[in-house]
């Protein structure tokens, strides 16, 4: 089970471990589809009554089924029903199941719970942000890959400017290129300013409180303007607190400006919240877990 965020490498890696499988056994059937092309195949197969050829090519005539963006199936309950018994037919078979998706099977909404436990019985990797050094020797490998002459000083400055995305990263390469080349010019530090100015200033654009409330309402899956109010189910009051919270660390604003920014909200509210999440840290891994996701969205890691 592969998550992380966009343009890490997931899809990447599910690519290189199917070429491996058919390098080594050529023979091998490998099912490789996207969450979004296993429903529809399902809904396809439901409409039509071929749910015996689903079923055969998902579980009887498959020897490794890689999946893409897993987490598109919460919520779809005879999508899950189908899903829990090709997972179980290929594990009870010794075949090999590779999933992928943007956030761990803890932090899947909508998943029913069979599944959660299933996706969690094997090895289970995050994919996180690669540090500066790897970034730097990514777009090295992309400028050699298509004959860029890439100078250091640009190199760490674009390695260092976008942080959160590896496919953004290797496109501003060649669009830096591109624009050098047609202004046939030699790439430069300047020159990178200027040609990726809108990209450069998404990537370094300050941090807000309403960006925070959106990124958590999004990460969650809950309306930004039920966040926001004053309703105090658990769905909403642990992604409130953890908002204000993220708000305080990183804005660091006043808590009575936080609690206006809530709806309102007295600053005692706020202290609360932010006490609360801070002591749960201690001890509440997968607590740690999600605000360490939301921070890397945020691009404060």
């Amino acid at each position: 089970f592969l998550y992380g965020g966009v343009g890490l490498g997931k899809t990447h890696l599910l690519n290189a471990v199917g070429h491996e499988i058919k390098r080594r056994n050529p023979a091998a059937r490998i099912a490789y589809v996207s969450s979004e092309q296993f429903i529809n195949k399902l809904v396809h197969s439901i409409r039509f009554d071929r749910m015996t050829q689903f079923r055969n090519m998902f579980r009887d005539n498959c020897d490794q089924l890689l999946i893409e963006d897993i987490q598109f199936i919460d919520g779809k309950e005879r999508t899950q029903e189908e899903f829990f018994h090709t997972f179980d037919r290929l594990y009870n078979s010794g075949k090999q199941i590779i999933l992928s998706s943007d956030r761990s099977p803890n932090d899947i909404p909508g998943l029913e719970e069979r599944l959660r436990s299933r996706f969690q019985w094997g090895l289970i990797a995050d994919v996180q942000i690669p540090d500066q050094e790897t970034r730097v020797a990514i777009v090295k490998k992309k400028a050699d890959t298509n004959n860029i002459v890439l100078p250091d000083d640009v190199a760490y400055f674009l390695a260092s400017s976008i942080r959160s995305n590896i496919r953004e990263l290797e496109g501003s390469l060649v669009r830096l290129s591109a624009f050098a080349s047609l202004l046939g010019q030699t790439m430069t530090v300047d020159l990178a300013k200027e040609v990726l100015q809108s990209i450069l200033a998404a990537n370094q654009s300050q941090l807000t409180i309403s960006r925070i409330q959106k990124t958590v309402a999004d990460f969650y899956q809950v309306r930004l303007n039920d966040l926001l109010g004053r309703r105090r189910t658990r769905s909403l009051a642990l992604p409130r607190q953890i908002a204000m919270y993220l708000c305080r660390k990183h804005v660091q604003a006043s808590f009575p400006e936080i609690g206006n920014k809530f709806g309102g909200k007295d600053h005692s509210t706020v202290v609360h919240a932010c006490s609360k999440i801070t002591n749960c840290l201690e001890e509440d891994e997968q607590l740690k877990r999600q605000i360490g996701q939301l921070e890397q969205q945020l691009n404060v890691q």
